[in-house]
């Protein structure tokens, strides 16, 4: 793990997926270095050198040992074993940050990092990837939810804001209601979006996902609107939900 100049990071990532090379590519546009990412399949490869050209191909445990930013871009169901099977082996470094993606997991999963003197945070991007460049442009319209101790808080928003997205800070026992809200939302709109054109289709409609596509985002846009008329502003801090101390210092955000 070698410093870079003028606070800029050497950044691994755990993770050829769609999440964690579109991030990667956004803080590398943003000067920090990407000093390796993992992937094994064919496709993963492949993924990995079109968003992050020329970044090294490693293994896990090589990604850990390079950088001085780890982002572990995993299925929520492998996080806890992966970041266990790194600690026990010796991999993380005191003074290293550790960021999880995971809309599900607060701070809790990266415990044995921080046991071995690592910074844990959690920053989600609530944005569906599609692991391609258009990802990029997306996520300057996105909002990531940041999980982090509290005097790590301001190294969390600055990542969020450097990948060109806006932080909004979750606090860590909120983070599973989090997850849920994202879920919801994710999942219903996919599945009236999915019967509807199945509808049309029946109807022999031509590309019925064409002609029903402004009608979605037209109907989404006044949804979000109603609904947060109906909130109204500041009803919902979850940045200052008022939680006992946990380990990680501070109130647990």
């Amino acid at each position: 793990m070698s410093p870079q100049q003028s606070g800029r990071l050497g950044i691994g990532i755990v993770g050829a997926g769609h999440v964690g090379p579109v991030m990667g590519a956004a803080l590398a546009a943003a000067g920090h270095a990407v000093v390796g990412i993992s992937a094994v399949s064919e496709r993963s490869r492949d993924r990995a050198e079109a968003m992050l050209p020329g970044a090294p191909v490693l293994t896990v445990q090589e990604v850990v040992e390079r950088s001085e930013l780890v982002l572990l871009a995993v299925p929520d169901d492998q996080l806890e074993g992966l970041v266990q099977g790194l600690a026990t082996t010796g991999a993380w470094q005191a003074g290293q940050l550790v960021v999880h993606t995971s809309p599900v997991h607060g701070l809790e999963v990266l415990r044995p990092a921080l046991g071995a003197g690592a910074i844990p945070l959690a920053i989600h991007p609530a944005l569906t990837f599609t692991g391609t460049t258009i990802d990029l442009v997306r996520l300057r319209e996105a909002w990531c939810a940041v999980t982090a101790p509290v005097p790590v808080q301001p190294i969390g928003q600055a990542l969020v804001v450097e990948m060109g997205a806006e932080p909004v800070l979750v606090a860590d026992a909120d983070r599973p209601r989090y997850a849920e809200a994202v879920a919801t939302a994710t999942e219903f709109s996919a599945a009236i979006v999915t019967q509807s054109v199945a509808m049309l289709a029946e109807l022999g409609v031509p590309e019925p996902g064409r002609v029903i596509a402004p009608l979605v985002r037209s109907a989404m846009d006044r949804a979000l609107g109603v609904a947060e008329a109906s909130v109204g502003p500041g009803t919902i801090d979850v940045a200052g939900s008022v939680h006992p101390p946990t380990a990680f210092g501070g109130s647990g955000a």
